[in-house]
């Protein structure tokens, strides 16, 4: 009898512990399915995020920076062998570097999204037409180019100097609008970072143009 009882016992144990690891298999099974499932739906709405996280003033933007930071790159270019400051040419040797690779940033962003890159590149050939360089604050005209690379010494200190403080309010102007009304986190972030960089080095042309 005893022998019996301890044999229903083990039996209702064994079948507990079955019942109870088939509770927890399906619980894990149920739990991983979900995750799985909560991960796949995150990722994918991660992947549209980032495909469709930009807007027209996103594009506007690199498409019409680019060709500015190109000038900038040129007028810089010229101030290497017409500067007569070494504080303008040492200037000038940042702002190409400081520029070139947000060039090449604001190219990938618009291959990324399948639109135009700007592929004029001022700084490879001044001979190039400025005539719709208006259209964007503070670029300089073709007259003005010429002006600039006609000059030397002192002369082209000064000149350099005024226009840079003028193109660099362009590109503040430039990405105020964007910090406003653009879309792209990394896009407000650069246009965050060209209104501090190029606000300091317009203070800096100020004050060596004796303005403050």
């Amino acid at each position: 009898m005893t022998s019996t009882r301890s044999l229903v016992r083990r039996a209702g144990l064994v079948a507990t512990a079955v019942a109870a690891s088939l509770v927890l298999a399906a619980c894990g099974s149920d739990s991983g399915s979900g995750s799985g499932s909560a991960a796949r739906t995150s990722a994918s709405a991660g992947a549209e995020d980032t495909a469709g996280a930009h807007n027209d003033q996103d594009v506007s933007f690199a498409q019409g920076m680019i060709p500015h930071h190109q000038q900038a790159i040129e007028m810089s270019q010229m101030a290497s062998t017409q500067a007569s400051s070494a504080e303008v040419k040492d200037l000038a040797s940042r702002i190409q570097k400081a520029q070139d690779p947000e060039i090449k940033t604001m190219s990938g962003w618009l291959k990324a999204w399948g639109e135009d890159v700007p592929s004029s590149m001022p700084g490879m050939d001044h001979g190039m037409d400025h005539s719709g360089s208006s259209d964007m604050p503070g670029m300089m005209d073709t007259e003005d180019m010429d002006k600039l690379m006609d000059a030397s010494g002192r002369d082209f200190d000064t000149m350099f100097l005024t226009m840079m403080v003028e193109h660099h309010e362009g590109a503040v102007e430039m990405a105020t609008t964007e910090k406003e009304k653009g879309r792209y986190g990394p896009a407000k972030k650069l246009a965050d970072d060209i209104i501090t960089a190029q606000n300091a080095e317009i203070e800096e042309m100020n004050k060596l143009l004796g303005k403050s």
